[in-house]
């Protein structure tokens, strides 16, 4: 799994990295069922702290994403392509909706109004 960072990018690194994880998991990287390397060789590839690195993957697995696994490392969730390409969109919408002015609550009731 290639991942990198954009040091012009103003959000915090494990973000970042959590982003660059997400992005892999979307275009195909690595899928269902498959092991992560251990988060000492994820900061050693991307240059930052090892504590960084496990901030985003603990991210990553709030978000149900991956699951931790105990004496087997960390593994991407059934479903989690589709869902990191949602929480993708409801970022970018959130994002926008701010822009715009309307907050995460006039959001909701937004989608409670559709659905």
């Amino acid at each position: 799994m290639l991942l990198r960072l954009d040091i012009a990018d103003s959000r915090p690194l494990h973000e970042q990295v959590a982003g660059a994880i997400r992005r892999a998991i979307a275009e195909g990287e690595c899928g269902p069922g498959d092991r992560l390397p251990p988060a000492r060789e994820l900061s050693q590839a991307l240059g930052v702290n090892v504590n960084t690195v496990l901030r985003g993957l603990r991210a990553l697995r709030d978000e149900g994403v991956l699951e931790f696994r105990r004496g087997r490392g960390v593994t991407v969730t059934e479903g989690a392509d589709q869902r990191s390409v949602l929480l993708d969109l409801v970022r970018g919408l959130v994002t926008d909706a701010a822009r715009l002015g309307y907050s995460k609550t006039d959001l909701i009731e937004m989608i409670r109004g559709i659905a």
